[in-house]
């Protein structure tokens, strides 16, 4: 099946040194831009992290520190990185959790300006998990009848991704063939940050969604512990986290 497409989509896949948010790089990532005629555009690229890949991550995707020395940063590539991602919509694998917000991170981190908010998110994972709950590897395998043997490369997780999303389209008559309806079945929250640390309730109120407040209104919580923002801006939380947070406490001072 043809994906139906009004504008681009990139599916993309990103290797780490690690797998913390604020304190990790990118070392590859790969992407696979679809246009609305079908013609498919492919980049993979390796990235200089200017970190050590911690010895877990390199177990995982087998990227090791020589082998990406000579590789340019990710300062160096960001600006051609985000003209690509311009005008698309966005699909990947868990990427709703992980790597968009890796990716807009690392974009802040060398002052890219790029706005996400304009793309729609599809995560394949969560289609998965909402249809037949597993892994990647157990996805390729139920979907497209394949073993993913080079599970952890971004160049063939994002082909797997790619494949499975397709497969789904043709497994489930349900599931619509339209990036905004997929990317709305595919959120498991409606988030307010790309992590769901803020969610939206059914009022459209943003609510905290993690430690002592949750299920509170971030609203009324500003209001009455004026401490808890100096907290999260103090502490390990995304620049994006950081921002919606903002957002809210000059939103009061109105």
């Amino acid at each position: 099946m043809k994906l139906s497409l009004k504008k681009p989509i990139i599916f993309f896949d990103l290797e780490t040194t690690g797998f913390n948010l604020t304190q990790d790089r990118i070392v590859e990532i790969s992407v696979i831009k679809v246009m609305p005629n079908g013609e498919e555009i492919r980049r993979t690229r390796r990235v200089n992290p200017e970190i050590p890949i911690s010895p877990e991550a390199t177990a995982t995707h087998h990227i090791t520190n020589e082998d990406v020395k000579d590789e340019p940063t990710f300062k160096q590539i960001a600006k051609s990185l985000a003209q690509m991602f311009v005008g698309c919509d966005i699909a990947g694998f868990n990427s709703s959790r992980f790597d968009i917000p890796m990716l807009d991170q690392e974009f802040q981190r060398v002052n890219v300006d790029f706005d996400f908010s304009k793309a729609r998110f599809v995560d394949v994972q969560t289609i998965f998990h909402k249809k037949e709950p597993r892994n990647l590897i157990a996805a390729y395998r139920f979907y497209c009848d394949k073993d993913l043997t080079a599970a952890h490369s971004a160049d063939a997780d994002t082909q797997a991704t790619y494949e499975v999303l397709m497969a789904q389209l043709d497994r489930y008559e349900d599931l619509p063939n339209e990036i905004e309806k997929l990317a709305e079945f595919s959120q498991q929250n409606r988030n307010v940050d790309f992590v769901g640390r803020l969610i939206y309730d059914d009022q459209n109120r943003e609510v905290i969604n993690f430690g002592k407040y949750k299920g509170k209104l971030a609203e009324d919580v500003l209001r009455r512990d004026p401490s808890y923002y100096e907290w999260i801006m103090n502490g390990d939380f995304t620049k994006n986290t950081k921002d919606c947070f903002t957002k809210i406490k000059l939103r009061l001072k109105k």
